[in-house]
Parts: C-alpha cells; sequence; structure tokens
C-alpha cells in the first residue's frame, strides 16, 4: 500500500464529526485495522508465527524435566505460547506499525488534527491488541482439548498478567520504533528484546528450572512478571509475595516504557 494511501485512510478516521477521545480513537483503530487487513506480512508475523512457534519448542519440553517443578508440557507449553503472541503478534508487529506510520508521514498529519498523542498510538495499537487477545483465548481452548491443561486456579493472575503483557509489549513497541529507520530494519532492532525474553523470561525454559541467582537476575526482564502471572495462574502455587513481587515488576515496567515513549517517541520520519 502507499504512503497516500495509508494517510487518506489514517486521515478520514481523525475527520468528520467525530469529537470525544472514545470516538476519536475507535474510528482510528477502524481505520489502522482495514489497513491491518492488506498488510499480508504484518499479518503473519502477528497471526501465524506466535501460533507456530510453539509447536517447534514441544520436542525440547520433553527433555527438560518439568515435573521437577510440579509442571506438565502443557502449563510450558501455554504460556510459552503466550510469550511468543505478545513477543511477535504485538511488540514486533507494532513496531512495524509505528515506523511505518511515522514514514508514511500519517503519524505527522494526524497530530495536526482532533487527535492527541495517547489516542493516535492507542487507536493505532488497538487492532493489535485485539488480536493477540483474540489469540490467547485461541490459545487456551487449544491447549485444554489437546495438552489437558485444566482450567486456572487463580484465573485473576492470568489474566492480570496478559494484561500486563499487552500494555508493557505496545509500549515497548512504540520506544523501540522511536530507535527505528525503515520497516526493513525492525527486524534487527526488536531482535534484542524477543531474544532476551525467549531465553530469559520464562519463555522457552520455565524460570523454576533455572538456578536460583539466575532465575533471580531474569525475573526482572520486561516479560517475566507477565509469564510468572500467567503461569502461576494456572498453577495456583505462586505465594502472595512472588504475586505481588512480579505485580510490582509489571507495574515498573510500564512506567518506564510510558516514560520512554514520551520521552523519546519521534512523530517525524528519520532522515
Amino acid at each position: 500500500m502507499s504512503g497516500t494511501t495509508v494517510q487518506d485512510t489514517a486521515g478520514r478516521a481523525a475527520g468528520g464529526p467525530v469529537t470525544t477521545p472514545a470516538r476519536r480513537t475507535a474510528a482510528l483503530a477502524r481505520a489502522e485495522l482495514t489497513l491491518l487487513g492488506r498488510s499480508r506480512s504484518t499479518l503473519v508475523t502477528a497471526v501465524l508465527v506466535p501460533l507456530a512457534l510453539p509447536v517447534s519448542l514441544a520436542p525440547a519440553v520433553d527433555g527438560m524435566h518439568v515435573q521437577d517443578a510440579g509442571l506438565t508440557a502443557g502449563l510450558v507449553l501455554l504460556p510459552a505460547a503466550i510469550g511468543f503472541t505478545l513477543l511477535f503478534g504485538v511488540y514486533s508487529a507494532l513496531t512495524v506499525i509505528y515506523t511505518a506510520r511515522r514514514e508514511e508521514l500519517v503519524l505527522k498529519r494526524l497530530r495536526t488534527g482532533e487527535l492527541r498523542d495517547a489516542e493516535i498510538l492507542g487507536g493505532s495499537a488497538l487492532p493489535v491488541l485485539a488480536t493477540g487477545l483474540m489469540q490467547a483465548a485461541v490459545l487456551v481452548a487449544g491447549s485444554t482439548v489437546l495438552l489437558d491443561v485444566p482450567a486456572p486456579k487463580e484465573p485473576l493472575l492470568a489474566v492480570l498478567g496478559l494484561l500486563f503483557g499487552l500494555v508493557i509489549c505496545a509500549a515497548l513497541a512504540a520506544v523501540t520504533a522511536a530507535a527505528t529507520r525503515t520497516v526493513e530494519s525492525a527486524q534487527v532492532t526488536t531482535a534484542p528484546m524477543v531474544l532476551v525474553s525467549m531465553a530469559g523470561s520464562g519463555v522457552a525454559v520455565p524460570l523454576e528450572l533455572m538456578p536460583d541467582g539466575l532465575a533471580s537476575a531474569c525475573a526482572l526482564l520486561p516479560l517475566s512478571p507477565v509469564i510468572t502471572l500467567i503461569r502461576g495462574g494456572w498453577t495456583g502455587s505462586l505465594s502472595a509475595h512472588d504475586a505481588l513481587g512480579a505485580v510490582g515488576t509489571a507495574l515498573a515496567w510500564t512506567a518506564l516504557a510510558v516514560f520512554a515513549v514520551r520521552r523519546w517517541f519521534r512523530w517525524e520520519p528519520r532522515r
């Protein structure tokens, strides 16, 4: 899709009789959803990759002796699958979207209308966030049927973890987009967050299976409290102290990411 077409679509979202923040954000989200449906590469990253990656992880889980940590293969794969969804379906996809809209001058044009900065970023993110929620629901249903994953013992923790994950990944996507010059280079700028989270946040290897010192350090990574809350919601084995610690870490990363967006997000093309 050409830059002019994207700008026109987004411009129509900000125009007309839309006057309230909710209606302005919803209008932009509808326009962004249309654009998302026309971008095959972004759709593949946001929808197919997160659903396919857990399948490749299944053989490795069989050799982890997860039973020693009181886990089952399903209780390892389900949080991992949701983690993949957050990393690829939300974080990576949104980084591409924010970068593309900035370079096409869409963001600059939207700022000249009624839309506020938070509405622009939120409206652009809503379709991807909704996709992430739907994927999580599909993964939970599939894991229940195929992996014999029981119902969560503490569903509130699982829901809280997922919501934190969506917010943190969306905010970090905006931060990463600020350092990303082109859509093509987004594959490079998102790699550190993706690789570190997969290796150290309990996505590929549960923190329960790591040495205590390493697990304590990895627990401070952005996605670690999210995976901890989601897995703890299913197992019911998360103590009040550990749950509060995970929530505190997630709140700290949320606040830090929002501050970074307000301080460093770029609305002008990087040329």
